[in-house]
């Protein structure tokens, strides 16, 4: 039986909050409290503006920082600075070791495909398929992105773990449709649905899957 690891990418692979927190700083200073302030107003915004799935994650992004009062001309810079957002440190070497051990990767990202091709470039692990909402027209936490994975891989639950940062768009729909999770806990925040397994980074995800799902 192939088994299948699924990721999150923006928080899990790809380093989120240090993108959004460099261009919320060149467009409104450095003022630590104040920057903290506005990230976290993103965080509330990104959600409603992805409920009914009909923006793509593009314009998501742009409508958000107009929200937060980006300068004129500016609004869009977010999602134009997203290409260059840095994978964390132990993402490139921890999807190869993936891969070693013998398992397929695929991405369920709330984003749209031009900006997670860029990402996938920048990382430069090969990824056997990958699932975005505007593909969809549907944002995490909703369950369309897993439905559309086994539909496009026929991929058995029983040999399938979702890996994510974020309890809120991907351990508790996991939970919801009974898959096996790690939950990458890079913030220290408190779980509000239980994962299979809580990890600080994913440093040794290679021998945590094997452990969750040994190789048959």
């Amino acid at each position: 039986m192939q088994r299948w690891a699924t990721f999150d990418c923006y928080g899990t692979l790809i380093d989120w909050n240090g993108g959004i927190r460099a261009e919320l700083e060149r467009l409104f200073g450095d003022d630590e409290e104040e920057i903290d302030g506005l990230l976290a107003r993103y965080h509330e915004l990104e959600p409603e503006l992805e409920r009914d799935g009909k923006l793509s994650y593009r314009e998501v992004m742009t409508e958000a920082m107009r929200r937060l009062g980006a300068p004129q001309g500016e609004e869009s810079g977010l999602a134009d600075s997203l290409p260059g957002w840095e994978p964390f440190p132990e993402t490139i070497n921890a999807l190869t070791e993936c891969r070693e051990r013998g398992w397929k990767l695929a991405i369920l990202s709330n984003s749209d495909k031009d900006l997670i091709e860029a990402s996938k470039e920048r990382i430069g692990v090969p990824i056997d398929e990958t699932v975005v909402a505007s593909e969809i027209h549907s944002y995490k936490p909703n369950l369309m992105h897993w439905l559309e994975f086994y539909a496009r891989t026929l991929a058995d639950k029983r040999a399938h773990v979702h890996v994510g940062a974020s309890n809120f768009h991907d351990i508790g729909p996991a939970s919801k449709l009974r898959i096996r999770s790690v939950w990458v806990n890079r913030l220290n925040e408190h779980a509000i649905t239980d994962p299979t397994i809580e990890i600080e980074d994913l440093y040794e995800l290679g021998q945590v899957l094997d452990d969750l799902m040994p190789e048959s």
